[in-house]
């Protein structure tokens, strides 16, 4: 089956269509996910405690003192703490890929999903104000959305309560991607980047948590909560879906 074909067939109804896998690209019978197959869905790897308390990568083995893994040392992180779903493989890469780069707006059913698997993240984000990653204006208008507000609406739905979502931010410089760079290119890349959106006020009061799709150096994250920080933001956390 062509990739084009693959592409065009998947969110169709199964009578027309059966579901492709988004990582192996084999029939999707059924199952909890809807477009990732049997097989692949047991390759999703969750990511659970021990982790580090930046980025939320899992710690393996006996873990005696220190929380921070060697990728974050360095960051001096602006928000208190950082949690991610799965590690950024298999299934949980298919689906992101599909979201961002090919418009695969089905693969937000089967996210939620994989969201709902992750405690300690719905635990985090609970009853909290959820603020996207944002795009640059130009960015969104090209891909029809900002996928990190979509994955927002998926963590408030998986956490319920009163759990919601703010876009409290805007991207003032239409960057280069950063998936190349290392993490102090991507730090000066960014300098001034965000901003805080007009008529907005944070509630010192409030729980806010920033959403992304993938940790990566954590550069992008930390530039939105630093800005955050200046509002006057005092208890601010981070999650994305996945840890790459």
């Amino acid at each position: 089956m062509s990739t084009l074909l693959k592409r065009l067939t998947r969110g169709l109804g199964d009578v027309a269509f059966p579901p492709v896998c988004v990582s192996c690209d084999g029939l999707v019978e059924a199952g909890a996910y809807r477009h990732v197959c049997v097989k692949c869905a047991e390759k999703f790897d969750f990511v659970e405690a021990p982790a580090c308390y930046v980025c939320g990568h899992p710690f393996y083995g006996e873990l005696a003192g220190e929380r921070m893994c060697p990728h974050c040392e360095g960051l001096a992180p602006a928000f208190r703490e950082g949690r991610t779903c799965v590690l950024f493989k298999g299934p949980a890469r298919g689906l992101v890929h599909e979201l961002k780069y090919h418009r695969g707006l089905f693969a937000l059913v089967d996210i939620e999903e994989a969201i709902r698997h992750s405690p300690r993240v719905l635990e985090l984000v609970r009853d909290a104000v959820l603020v996207p990653v944002p795009l640059h204006s130009r960015k969104e208008r090209e891909r029809g959305y900002n996928q990190s507000l979509l994955l927002a609406e998926c963590f408030a739905r998986a956490a319920g309560g009163a759990t919601r979502v703010e876009s409290l931010l805007h991207r003032e410089i239409d960057t280069v991607s950063q998936t190349a760079f290392d993490r102090n290119t991507r730090r000066i890349n960014l300098k001034n980047a965000f901003a805080l959106t007009r008529r907005v006020a944070i509630n010192t009061a409030l729980h806010y948590v920033l959403v992304d799709d993938v940790f990566t150096t954590g550069s992008t994250l930390n530039s939105c909560a630093g800005v955050l920080r200046r509002a006057g933001c005092l208890s601010l956390d981070v999650v994305t879906f996945g840890h790459g």
